[in-house]
């Protein structure tokens, strides 16, 4: 049986363990010859290893950029599974090898579904087209979504429901999420940031960078920090520093002028 090499790009920690485990589990055939996790790395890697890989799965939001910016850089001819906790994107993504787009948090299903159109793809008579743009923008309309209201938060041996409104901000520390409410308590929460992303009202909530998710209420002012970053301060107030960085300021004044 020929294996399929695989390359993982997310730049999540455990989002990337557990894609790669599902992985393990759908698909026997299927070797992870690399996990990558910026922009980066992946165009380093991806340059030198033109012929050690077969297909991509791969997040769109990276740390330092979108992935797209890869594309830009050097060519890649490998079809991509593009897995991400944004819909925005999907026709660019089908613009750059994509033949898949699963929004976050996938599951077992939908990993294994994308894993058999690859092989159905490779078998077909012309397996270097990429797949017709029909096909895919229906794909798009069935990505509409709903935001969550509320969440049942484990609290010591109760439940507790609280309101996505009253959450100030979410942040992430040793691979734990917590979200932090506007009357100052704290609770641990079952979600990766990214599945966080994909659950909240994008008007209402920023990701701020890599440990921070913040509402918008609990902005309570903003200062100019060195670099050309920006500093929040939010309510109540954040043990860490919460900082926008320079390339992503634009993003975020658009965002606060809405």
């Amino acid at each position: 049986m020929k294996t399929i090499r695989t390359v993982v790009v997310e730049d999540e920690a455990v989002t990337s363990r557990n894609l790669i485990h599902l992985l393990g589990e759908i698909a026997h055939d299927i070797d992870i010859v690399s996990a990558l996790s910026t922009v980066e790395e992946a165009t380093t890697w991806f340059a030198g290893n033109e012929n050690m890989y077969d297909l991509i799965f791969m997040d769109i939001r990276l740390a330092d950029g979108l992935s797209f910016d890869i594309f830009k850089r050097i060519a890649i001819d490998k079809p991509v599974i593009f897995v991400t906790a944004y819909n925005d994107y999907a026709i660019t993504a089908f613009r750059n090898n994509g033949i898949d787009y699963i929004l976050k948090p996938f599951d077992e299903e939908e990993i294994a579904n994308a894993v058999n159109k690859y092989k159905r793809w490779m078998g077909s008579a012309t397996p270097h087209v990429l797949p017709v743009f029909a096909d895919l923008a229906a794909q798009i309309g069935n990505l509409s979504k709903s935001y969550k209201k509320s969440f049942l938060i484990h609290y010591r041996d109760k439940l507790i429901p609280v309101e996505t409104a009253k959450i100030s901000w979410f942040y992430t520390a040793n691979e734990i999420v917590y979200a932090r409410t506007d009357d100052d308590r704290q609770f641990v929460m079952d979600f990766t940031m990214e599945q966080l992303e994909q659950q909240l009202e994008p008007d209402t909530f920023f990701r701020a960078n890599r440990q921070f998710l913040i509402n918008r209420r609990a902005i309570t002012e903003v200062e100019f920090y060195f670099n050309g970053r920006l500093l929040v301060k939010v309510k109540p107030i954040a043990e860490m520093q919460i900082l926008i960085s320079k390339a992503r300021v634009p993003e975020f004044k658009k965002w606060m002028n809405t």
